[in-house]
């Protein structure tokens, strides 16, 4: 009899997270370049973001396209700065240290990638919809819709490129 009310228990205090999944990012959520209500495009080179700052409201899905006129690959990770911190040294970790030399360009997935330990607020991985590799010369998109103000960053996180200054500040506005 104890085993079902102990059964019955774990069940009911489990409905809750089955019944209303947490927001993986507290900043927003990914969205279609249907939903977006706004297009910015985002040159990224080698060292640098053009622009090196945007501003979105509350409340608005934005389509970023993202043109890679750099000779090296390279990422636009949208986070805090303690989840950009998790995420270099997620990458330094990967094997081979991301060696630019050995990278498949025309494969500029982060799949198979370790992300033990690596949550933000609900999941941090690269195969989130908040990053995306672009490799040299291509072009990717990523669509957000931002709800509420918080500070974060846009961030190239490929070793080294961060501290170089491949970082930018995005202010949502309310």
């Amino acid at each position: 009899m104890s085993r079902f009310i102990l059964a019955g228990a774990l069940a009911l205090f489990s409905l809750p997270l089955f019944a209303s999944p947490a927001q993986p990012f507290a900043f927003g959520h990914p969205a279609t370049a249907g939903q977006a209500t706004r297009t910015v495009e985002v040159e990224l080179g080698d060292m640098y973001f053009a622009p090196r700052a945007l501003q979105v409201k509350a409340g608005e899905t934005v389509r970023f396209v993202l043109t890679n006129k750099g000779q090296l690959p390279h990422e636009f990770n949208l986070g805090d700065a303690a989840m950009h911190a998790r995420h270099q040294q997620e990458m330094l970790a990967m094997p081979g240290g991301m060696d630019h030399a050995k990278m498949d360009h025309g494969n500029m997935s982060h799949m198979g990638m370790n992300h033990d330990g690596m949550m933000h607020g609900g999941g941090m991985s690269h195969d989130d919809a908040n990053v995306v590799m672009v490799a040299p010369g291509k072009t990717a998109e990523l669509t957000w819709t931002f709800t509420q103000s918080t500070p974060i960053e846009f961030a190239c996180n490929v070793p080294g490129h961060y501290q170089a200054g491949m970082v930018g500040k995005l202010t949502i506005a309310q």
